[in-house]
């Protein structure tokens, strides 16, 4: 996003946006961090990095993510999975 500095958020792309939400929500050293769909705006090498950097939190820093996605390869990065399927939660 560098050269970006300046511009409002209607000038950046949806993965810019995307990327930008994600720096906001984690400069604040929150304790838990909520993504709902993280990488659904990105393409494939920015999505590796966001979940890079989501295991990098958990693992490294102890922060607790709980994270939405229809992406099978993201979801497949938890540790923990859960599944709503017709209104029943299941792990």
């Amino acid at each position: 996003l560098t050269g970006r500095e300046s511009h409002d958020p209607s000038e950046l792309s949806g993965g810019q946006q995307q990327r930008v939400a994600i720096a906001r929500a984690i400069v604040t050293d929150p304790t838990v961090l909520v993504a709902d769909e993280p990488t659904g705006d990105l393409d494939a090498r920015s999505a590796h990095d966001v979940l890079d950097l989501m295991d990098t939190l958990n693992r490294d820093m102890g922060k607790t993510i709980v994270m939405v996605t229809h992406d099978p390869r993201a979801a497949e990065r938890a540790r923990t999975q859960y599944h709503l399927d017709k209104g029943v939660l299941t792990r």
